[in-house]
């Protein structure tokens, strides 16, 4: 038990509570770091129970109760059997310790070959070849014959001194001015133990820095330790490294040092090895000197905590736990009925050992703290009133009334309560799953022909409770038509035979009709015959609603999908009439046209891509590409009429940009889509006597001339988009076309990609071009470019024009 030394100071007008739960922290937080080992010691237990497990044929659980039913009997902690379990079917090479020799037993050494050195450094490589476990098993064996503190340090010496070359051994347990006092030794001299039996809280000191710090102090450099650390040795140069490590688990602080005359750090694995003995060791420790603060639970205990597993109820046995000063800062719990619980779920024999403080903080301070004291210095019997007593877990407040009983037996206490609002508890707890739920029980006593409804029952038949239940022969008439003779024949065959009913059935309410299901079983007596039942209703009717509105979604994404497929048949169809694509090029007023359309790879719409290339009744040649905006058959109807108009307008010799001013106005005044139609467009009239062509574009891109293995976009003519308003002028382009030339009309679907600036998509179609022609591909650029454009998400429409070579 810590002293009042380690806390910090407090004005006088501090509660007692406040006090109380401070000391709590301070030792809490003090062993935190103790708790890092608990992760390595459950993987022991676990090894140790898949051995058993597998040896004995016994569950996980039955195994663990046989390990501690061996540690209690032979006296040893649970961590020493497991290592002893494992040792004993895993390493051939671990031998029994006799009774009364756990040092010379544990230094025999494990079979390897042998050194010609003849030193103990020769068995570190037989160390690794063994590994840890080979030692630890050893050290636990022994361990279980050790009775002093003398006998561990001997026996940490013995195991340890082959392997890791430690040669002696010194452990310290902290006294209550914050001094340290020599508890055991090996492998020193009694001269140098007495000089080094008391060590004053200074600085300076290795051990006592391990104390304070709970942290391992590693001393490898004796040059430079020398400097900072008062070092234990008469010479110190006698160990050239050295070690101080705290024993995890006590509250008294111990801590154990390990002298090598070896120098040199210590390796990982030595660490390793070091920690785990230590941690080993905790448990004799711990009896050895009384490190737990008290000196642990005595048998008395043990013989309480076997009564107590027979009893009901909730009951602690409770030591005090007393300052340097005497006076009673805390209780331990030495043992602990089966039903009793802590504030952090912890149950029974998991509270025993731990303190009242930790368990129920909230109790310092109040009147149950005192009748603790009362009963402890008078001997009376304190017996509580009933009282309110509320704890936070999870940060929800939850309040409950408890009576309470202390009596004292020896110089312990006996504290047993009762709740008293259990049964409200369970009470509220039912009624939020009922509502939750949207269900209520319901019970039907046969013999007493008497129903029973819960509250909700009455919700989910939307009754009023002042009429009571509906009678069992009475349901079928409360149902629907439809549901009444299947519900009850099977209420019949429920009655009669005592088969379970699962039904599902509707009742009409003032509030509408409600889908609902009702699961029943019956119990029967000694000769078979149904005489209770019981059962629940459940309303589903919002799980109903929410299944018919799924069902209309899904007829009406099926209606809508079917609409879609047909109209997308419907305009490919129309679209394929109306713009047949050619399977080879074409050959119109001496050039070679390639023709290539692609439409989108995905969606559900054709697009208003379209192309036009004719001759014309003069010899000449017209070409068009243009592109509607849309999809669907909008699209495709705006296209039939762009492409119609412009050939009959141009068949009847209207200029370029007058054919565009009145496909301008057409569709800004015979389009029946409210919010209007746009289109771009581009065209041209070539005339082949002077290989010359006349072009005008309406908002559409830029044409793409390649001459002399050179690309160039063609200067734009003025021109804004057909639709877009009405005060638009369209200006025309003359371009002289030379033998060897490609001229390309297209839309934007062969340069656009989703998040990229269009120019960018125009140099790559410039660039790709260059390259296919330079490859000899002029045949067929236009298809060649388009199939390029995998992945594409909008249609494609390509026009190659070539002129070809003079010959």
């Amino acid at each position: 038990m810590e002293g009042d030394s380690a806390l910090p100071e407090y004005d006088d007008g501090e509660t007692p509570d406040v006090l109380a739960l401070a000391k709590v922290v301070m030792r809490l937080r003090a062993e935190i770091t103790d708790l890092e080992g608990v992760a390595s010691v459950t993987a022991v237990v676990e090894r140790a129970k898949g051995v058993l497990m597998a040896q004995a044929a016994v569950s996980a659980d039955a195994a663990y109760q046989l390990l501690l039913d061996r540690a209690e009997r032979r006296r040893r902690t649970l961590l020493e059997e497991c290592w002893i379990t494992l040792s004993r079917t895993g390493s051939r090479d671990v031998r029994p310790v006799r009774r009364g020799a756990a040092s010379e037993a544990a230094v025999q050494r494990p079979p390897g070959p042998p050194s010609s050195s003849g030193t103990g450094r020769r068995l570190r490589g037989d160390r690794r070849e063994a590994g840890p476990r080979v030692y630890l098993a050893r050290l636990a064996d022994g361990l279980a014959d050790a009775r002093t503190a003398d006998d561990v340090a001997e026996l940490l010496r013995a195991v340890l001194g082959d392997p890791e070359d430690v040669d002696a051994v010194m452990i310290y347990r902290s006294a209550a001015t914050g001094s340290l006092e020599l508890a055991a030794h090996a492998g020193i001299e009694a001269s140098l133990a007495a000089q080094w039996s008391h060590i004053p809280p200074l600085s300076g000191v290795a051990a006592l820095e391990a104390t304070a710090t709970r942290e391992g102090v590693w001393l490898e450099d004796l040059k430079a330790d020398a400097v900072d650390y008062l070092l234990i040795g008469d010479p110190p140069e006698r160990w050239a490294s050295r070690a101080w490590l705290p024993v995890p688990g006590l509250a008294v602080p111990v801590v154990v040092g390990f002298f090598r005359s070896r120098a040199g750090p210590f390796d990982p694995a030595t660490r390793t090895l070091l920690r785990r003995a230590v941690r080993l060791c905790s448990g004799r420790l711990r009896e050895g000197l009384g490190a737990d603060g008290s000196g642990g639970p005595s048998e008395d205990a043990e013989a309480v905590q076997t009564v107590f597993d027979t009893l009901p109820g909730a009951a602690v046995l409770l030591t005090p736990l007393r300052s340097e000063a005497g006076v009673v800062e805390d209780y331990r719990i030495d043992a602990a009925a089966p039903e009793s619980v802590d504030v952090a779920g912890r149950r029974g024999r998991e509270l025993v050992g731990r303190r009242v403080l930790e368990t129920y903080p909230t109790v310092a301070g109040t009147a149950l703290w005192d009748g603790y004291l009362e009963t402890l210095t008078t001997g009376t019997v304190y017996e509580s009133e009933p009282f309110t007593h509320e704890e936070v877990t999870a940060g929800v407040p939850e309040r409950s009334e408890f009576s309470v009983r202390v009596s004292r037996l020896g110089d312990r206490l006996v504290v047993s309560w009762i709740r008293h609002d259990t049964g409200e508890h369970e009470t509220r707890r039912l009624a939020e799953l009922q509502r939750l739920g949207n269900l209520g029980w319901v019970g039907w006593d046969l013999v007493m022909d008497t129903v029973t409804w819960s509250d909700q029952v009455y919700t989910v038949f939307d009754r009023d409770p002042e009429r009571g239940p509906i009678r069992m022969e009475e349901l079928p008439g409360h149902l629907v038509a439809d549901d009444s003779l299947r519900v009850g024949s099977a209420v019949q065959r429920l009655i009669a035979y005592g088969q379970a009913v699962d039904e599902p059935l509707r009742i009409t309410t003032a509030n509408g009709l409600r889908h609902l299901r009702i699961v029943a079983e019956a119990h029967a007596d000694a000769d078979g015959a149904p005489v209770e039942v019981h059962g629940f209703f459940q309303d589903l009717t919002a799980l109903r609603d929410a299944e018919l509105a799924l069902v209309e979604s899904e007829r009406a994404n099926l209606v809508q999908r079917g609409m879609l497929q047909a109209e997308r048949a419907l305009g490919a169809r129309l679209q394929e009439t109306l713009l047949p694509v050619p399977e080879q090029s074409l050959e119109l007023a001496g050039l070679c046209v390639d023709v290539a359309y692609v439409p989108a790879d995905s969606g559900m719409n054709v697009g208003g891509d379209w192309y036009s290339a004719i001759e014309l009744p003069d010899e000449s040649a017209l070409f068009v590409v243009g592109d509607v905006a849309g999809h669907g058959l909008p699209a495709v109807g705006t296209m039939a009429q762009l492409r119609f108009y412009t050939k009959g307008m141009i068949v009847t010799g209207s200029a370029l940009p007058d054919v565009l001013g009145r496909l301008n106005t057409l569709l800004l005044h015979t389009v029946t889509d409210p919010d209007g139609a746009t289109a771009t467009m581009v065209m041209g009239r070539y005339e082949p006597l002077d290989r010359r062509l006349t072009w005008v574009r309406a908002g559409h891109l830029p044409p793409l001339l390649i001459r002399d293995g050179e690309a160039d976009f063609l200067a734009q003519p003025e021109g804004c988009l057909l639709g877009a308003a009405f005060d638009t002028t369209y200006g025309q382009e003359i371009l002289d076309l030379l033998p060897g030339d490609h001229l390309l009309f297209y839309t934007d679907g062969l340069v656009e990609d989703p998040g990229e600036d269009i120019q960018m998509g125009l140099e790559r179609l410039a660039g790709t071009a260059v390259r296919l022609l330079g490859e000899d591909r002029s045949n067929m650029l236009a298809r060649t470019l388009a199939a390029l454009r995998s992945g594409n998400r909008d249609d494609i429409c390509v026009l190659d024009i070539h002129i070809p070579d003079a010959s």
